[in-house]
């Protein structure tokens, strides 16, 4: 087995306001030599690295130009085999849906003392931009997140047992990477809760240019090509939104 000199920290980077980091955060991506950053994450985040660290962007955004998973881990490999610390900076949590565990089970396997500085993930921050809760005494006694990637029970997610149970139960299903299966996501989730369930979508969450829309199940696809809103979006869906009918839609919410 290869002895590893240097260090690998995989750091989540929240939803892209550089507010929201943790103080963690902030230290290991200043302590970086090697930067390796996800697309969602924003220049003011990078701007905090050492002007001595080398920035490498290794972006995978669906249906554009992406780094292969398997190049990302080894080119972490072989920077932490040269001595490098190196900073593997991914958008939201690096163990929600940023292939945190993958990264984690190759480092381990070649060798490699792999630490995790957690972030706050994109759906958190989308219900907080909303002023809602994700989950309440009276209207959700759980929360569910789901990625919208997998659209069928071959893939992973029955939307239509997954509506039923969420009903059934008071649980508020939070959908990351939805934009693109949301016509098929609300129909099979018809099968299973009331079409008049609350939604919501959140565009860029915790963003300046951050958008919203408030909808219901049965809207949902119709709202989303209605306001042209666009990945990256959380959609959010259960009765703990029920007090948003009013919210204006579109408008941002600037955080206090």
């Amino acid at each position: 087995m290869s002895q590893a000199h240097g260090t690998c920290i995989l750091v989540g980077a929240g939803p892209g306001n550089p507010d929201l980091l943790t103080v963690q955060a902030i230290r290991a991506i200043q302590s970086a030599t090697v930067l390796l950053p996800d697309d969602l994450v924003s220049p003011d985040i990078l701007a905090l690295a050492s002007p001595t660290a080398c920035i490498t962007p290794v972006g995978k955004r669906c249906g554009r130009a992406s780094t292969p998973q398997e190049v990302i881990e080894h080119m972490i490999i072989s920077a932490v085999r040269a001595g490098e610390t190196v900073v593997r900076l991914k958008g939201g949590d690096p163990c929600v849906f940023g292939r945190g565990g993958e990264e984690l089970d190759r480092l381990r396997a070649a060798g490699i003392a792999v630490s995790v500085v957690h972030g706050i993930t994109a759906g958190v921050a989308a219900a907080g931009a909303l002023g809602t809760p994700l989950t309440h005494r009276h209207h959700a006694h759980g929360v569910v997140f789901v990625t919208g990637h997998a659209t069928s029970a071959s893939t992973g997610v029955d939307w239509q047992a997954l509506g039923q149970v969420a009903h059934q139960s008071k649980l508020t299903l939070v959908i990351y990477m939805g934009v693109q299966a949301a016509s098929h996501i609300q129909s099979q989730l018809q099968r299973g809760m009331p079409a008049d369930t609350p939604a919501a979508i959140v565009e860029n969450a915790s963003l300046p240019q951050q958008r919203h829309a408030v909808c219901t199940l049965a809207t949902l696809s119709a709202t989303l090509q209605q306001h042209k809103l666009h990945s990256p979006c959380i959609i959010v869906v259960g009765h703990v939104l029920q007090g948003l009918q009013g919210l204006q839609a579109l408008s941002p919410i600037t955080p206090p």
